[in-house]
């Protein structure tokens, strides 16, 4: 097994490292793990945000362990030289499309959600963001001087029937291994790339007349999430609405820290990373939250690997540690006992060992 490690920037480096440990010790000498610089390391390695050599790391590896990009400042500049970039690319360049990110809630800290605990007990569904269209990849985009002098930007919101029909199948496919509900996202009302999307996931649906469709505009799909999300059980998104809701989603779970995710395309090569990003006014103080990273190596094991049972252990070791009372600082609560970044992934290696 070759496992291509891209910590990237800020706190990235640190939960990359806790996870690969976890991996490490689950799997023992039958994976291999490369690293390689991007983003802002991208940049200072090679002066872009995605190298040549990492990317050919990355087509040439089973698997990639993805840490974050970005740090202050990356709005500015050409956009060619922007961190983010370089995970952007490696999405679009790998196939990539399908975007799983689980919110499921551990028991052990209910009193963290943001949420009051009858609304989040039991709370278990997917956010499915689609990952290589939308605003995000469309062109034209760019900004220039109109006809009247001014300085104007455009983005363009892009997507086609084969995009969408992917991505449909995909939710479609992962509904029916769980509780066969599926809402569809859009802006339908507004927006004709969203009717797009609407007309194409209600064709789709008729193929899976088992699972359960549902459509809701964004802005409704936000106020459901917060207010009761326990009514959804796999939600398909476009790309920009996803990035938004799933953030969202996280806090339900108690921090934004907890939500890992699975980048998937045709084959079983993955690109997993925590949800959250690098965070730079924490780095280097080993106060960072692990567990998402640790939890995107499991779904690494599962999806990549195929071996269910070390992603079970591994969700499981998470779950003793935290009902061993450890807390990193996002998610710390009375009578537990705070721990940092290298601590709690220690915590999970101990427990794992022990099992």
């Amino acid at each position: 097994m070759k496992i291509a490690v891209l910590p990237g920037d800020g706190i990235g480096k640190e939960v990359t490292a806790q996870a690969v440990k976890v991996l490490k010790s689950v799997l023992g000498p039958s994976a291999t793990f490369t690293e390689a610089p991007v983003g802002a390391a991208g940049l200072a390695a090679a002066g872009v945000p995605l190298p040549a050599e990492t990317l050919a790391l990355a087509r040439s590896s089973d698997a990639i362990l993805f840490g974050a990009v970005g740090g202050p400042g990356d709005e500015s500049g050409p956009r060619d030289k922007r961190p983010g970039l370089g995970l952007l690319t490696l999405r679009r360049e790998l196939g990539l499309f399908a975007n799983f990110r689980p919110a499921f809630l551990f028991p052990e800290l209910i009193g963290a959600s943001s949420l009051k605990p009858e609304l989040v007990e039991g709370l278990d569904l997917i956010i499915l963001r689609e990952l290589n269209g939308d605003i995000y990849y469309g062109e034209p985009r760019g900004i220039s001087v109109n006809a009247q002098g001014h300085r104007e930007g455009v983005n363009t919101m892009r997507y086609s029937e084969p995009e969408i029909e992917r991505i449909a199948h995909v939710g479609f496919r992962a509904a029916r291994e769980r509780r066969r509900k599926l809402c569809s996202v859009d802006k339908a009302n507004v927006l004709e790339t969203m009717q797009l999307w609407r007309e194409t996931m209600a064709r789709i649906g008729k193929m899976y007349p088992d699972v359960e469709l549902t459509h809701l505009f964004v802005d409704a799909a936000s106020m459901q999430l917060l207010r009761a999300p326990k009514q959804f059980d796999v939600v398909v998104t476009p790309n920009m609405f996803g990035d938004i809701l799933s953030d969202a989603a996280a806090m339900l779970t108690g921090s934004i820290g907890m939500l890992p995710s699975a980048s998937l395309g045709d084959g079983n090569k993955g690109l997993y990373e925590p949800v959250h990003g690098s965070a730079p006014d924490i780095e280097g103080k080993n106060i960072a939250n692990p567990l998402a990273a640790i939890l995107s190596g499991a779904m690494l094991l599962r999806h990549s690997f195929a071996r269910k049972d070390d992603a079970a252990r591994i969700e499981r070791a998470v779950r003793s540690v935290l009902a061993e009372g450890y807390r990193t600082a996002d998610i710390m609560q009375p009578g537990m006992r705070k721990v940092g970044t290298v601590e709690m992934g220690d915590a999970v290696v101990a427990v794992l060992r022990s099992a």
